[in-house]
């Protein structure tokens, strides 16, 4: 027994990082998604090894049941939440941002654009187009017929690419539009927030019911940098990385008070995502590793 323990230990722990970026790509949640590991470990220690053909595939298939079901669950939660609700914001590594497909795919751009899909298309489309597991094992995973997993993924994947942003902006691209938009709202500056802000920016705050935050989104350049000259100025904006992306940090009395995410298109902020309840920041304060 011991030994069965080890070896399932020593798998699990192998793909761990794997199965926690799954699990919160489906979620947007990293809580949900270290409750989704939890359950996918008590029931990983309970199957016979030697009888699994792919461990990763299994493990796989198990945290992909468990995210679906707590994806319903979380889908209910969201219908009363205070406000607009966002993605929960991870402090990322450099080497995420490496991986190009990866970090688009954690973007708060992307993972808002997940939360249109229902719940089977959001897995079938993380699993096949970030993961690019195959029909057979998706099949398994979200337990259709790998003809509807197919069809499944071709509406996922045309409803994505009518949403996604038009023209994704590498992460250096991101980090130049960042700079200008921090000396701008650090300074002040109203010309150079409007310079740098898309006509029809889009600012979304989330507070949770929690910290004050507007209940509704915010539309347009003018009236968005309005709002954000009200930033304290005794709080200082930390450039950072979160979820593969150049972001920002705003402490207060040294404190993370705002965790400001971005979309940028052609060299413009067109979309401000700002977090700040505060049950959404505890992964802020140390790096989450993620792997596909």
């Amino acid at each position: 027994m011991p030994e069965f323990r080890d070896r399932a230990t020593e798998t699990f722990v192998t793909h761990r990082n794997l199965l926690f970026t799954v699990a919160y790509e489906m979620l947007g949640s990293a809580a949900d998604a270290e409750d989704v590991l939890q359950e996918t470990w008590l029931r990983w220690a309970g199957v016979d090894l030697d009888s699994i053909r792919e461990h990763r595939a299994y493990l796989v298939r198990i945290t992909t049941r468990q995210a679906l079901g707590r994806l319903r669950t979380l889908g209910r939660r969201k219908e009363s939440y205070v406000g607009p609700w966002l993605p929960e914001p991870l402090l990322t590594a450099p080497d995420v941002a490496e991986d190009l497909e990866l970090a688009e795919s954690l973007s708060m751009a992307m993972l808002l654009v997940l939360e249109t899909l229902t719940p089977t298309e959001r897995a079938v489309f993380v699993l096949r187009d970030v993961f690019d597991l195959d029909y057979d094992e998706i099949a398994e995973a979200v337990e259709k017929s790998p003809a509807a997993v197919r069809q499944i993924a071709h509406r996922a994947r045309s409803h994505v690419a009518a949403r996604r942003p038009r023209g994704v902006a590498s992460p250096a691209e991101t980090e130049v539009a960042l700079e200008a938009f921090q000396r701008a709202v650090a300074t002040g500056d109203l010309q150079g927030l409007l310079n740098i802000l898309a006509p029809d920016v889009v600012f979304l705050g989330d507070g949770g019911g929690v910290k004050q935050a507007a209940l509704q989104p915010i539309v347009g350049a003018t009236v968005v940098a309005r709002v954000l000259r009200r930033i304290d100025p005794a709080g200082s904006l930390v450039p950072t990385q979160v979820n593969g992306y150049p972001a920002l940090v705003l402490r207060l009395d040294d404190q993370i008070d705002t965790v400001v995410a971005v979309r940028i298109e052609q060299g413009r902020i067109t979309g401000l995502y700002a977090v700040r309840n505060p049950a959404k920041l505890s992964r802020m304060e140390e790096e989450t590793s993620l792997r596909r």
